[in-house]
């Protein structure tokens, strides 16, 4: 489980690997950050080496040390670490701003993810996605195909591809925000799932302080069993956890259930004021809210083999314009 502090701590490290030409070890890490103003050990150090070889994004060469990998440096070059920490946190903020789905009258528009598939994998693709969607792991049942060529909005759709376009679960956090019932959104993880029940959090990444999403992370680790989910009932999904107002409870219970009769639902608990949720500590006077992800139904088609370019909270787009699969 990672907290915003360690995030940054985590990728400070990242540069310093990143700009050496050979690799280096804990000692000469430790040392730079003391130079960068970071209070920080050798035995911690090595501590967040290993949870970087975790993630993919650095490589141990033995007793030598560690040389970036490519994840690695995709991480830095895409979102400008340094410069950009809280873009996601900020890229987040101004996509719940912008959502308009209101429950009562249907009508609005809501985040979506979307993620990029090889035209060749099409038929498969939408059998997975489809079996997913079935098994309830998703926000809503409604998606959008977008087929190449297409433009829509931000989303443009290369040649030989298409694109898939699901309800994001941070569409919650803007139906919240319309109803007047401010939240934060804090950690993107990995829900452990026995007989078709959650029971807690096996990793979470705090959304504050990365510029990589959360979700992103879990899913380029290939850290997911969502098939395994839909044949026993048993495995780890994507879920993330937001909180509000303790106050605020109750009606935010009353918005999330009106969001169900028109399919957007996938929400797990929501906690009672200052109490745990699914293992996870709530600030006092807080009640935490879990919900599933809208990205785990295109996790099922990167768990089949099939290559998918996946981009959580992407885009808004007019809710009645997606529709079921038949």
């Amino acid at each position: 489980m990672t907290d915003p502090d360690v995030q940054i701590k985590l990728i400070e490290i990242m540069r310093i690997i990143a700009k050496s030409d050979k690799p280096l070890g804990a000692r000469l890490i430790a040392d730079e950050l003391q130079n960068r103003g970071y209070t920080i050990g050798e035995r911690a150090v090595r501590y967040h080496l290993r949870v970087l070889d975790e993630r993919g994004f650095t490589k141990k060469h033995g007793y030598i040390g560690r040389t970036i990998t490519e994840f690695g440096l995709k991480e830095i070059n895409d979102a400008l670490i340094g410069d950009r920490l809280d873009m996601v946190i900020t890229r987040i903020e101004e996509l719940v701003y912008k959502t308009t789905y209101d429950p009562q009258e249907k009508k609005g528009n809501v985040i979506v993810d979307v993620s990029v598939i090889d035209k060749r994998d099409h038929e498969k693709a939408m059998d997975i996605l489809k079996c997913a969607i079935d098994a309830g792991v998703s926000i809503s049942p409604r998606i959008k195909v977008l087929d190449e060529g297409s433009e829509e909005g931000d989303i443009s759709v290369p040649d030989g591809k298409f694109a898939i376009a699901n309800v994001c679960s941070i569409t919650y956090d803007g139906i919240l925000l319309r109803n007047g019932i401010p939240s934060t959104l804090l950690y993107g993880g990995l829900m452990q799932m026995k007989a078709h029940k959650p029971v807690s959090f096996a990793d979470i990444i705090g959304y504050s302080g990365t510029s990589l999403d959360p979700i992103k992370i879990f899913i380029n680790k290939r850290s997911t069993s969502v098939l395994d989910y839909i044949e026993s009932g048993t495995g780890k999904l994507l879920a993330d956890l937001r909180y509000v107002p303790g106050s605020a409870k109750e009606k935010a219970r009353e918005v999330m259930e009106l969001a169900k009769g028109s399919d957007i639902g996938g929400y797990l608990a929501i906690g009672e004021t200052g109490e745990d949720v699914f293992s996870v500590p709530v600030e006092k006077g807080k009640a935490g809210i879990s919900v599933f992800t809208g990205s785990n139904v295109i996790t099922a088609i990167a768990e089949a083999g099939i290559p998918v370019n996946a981009y959580p909270a992407y885009s808004i787009m007019d809710y009645n314009m997606m529709k079921k699969l038949e």
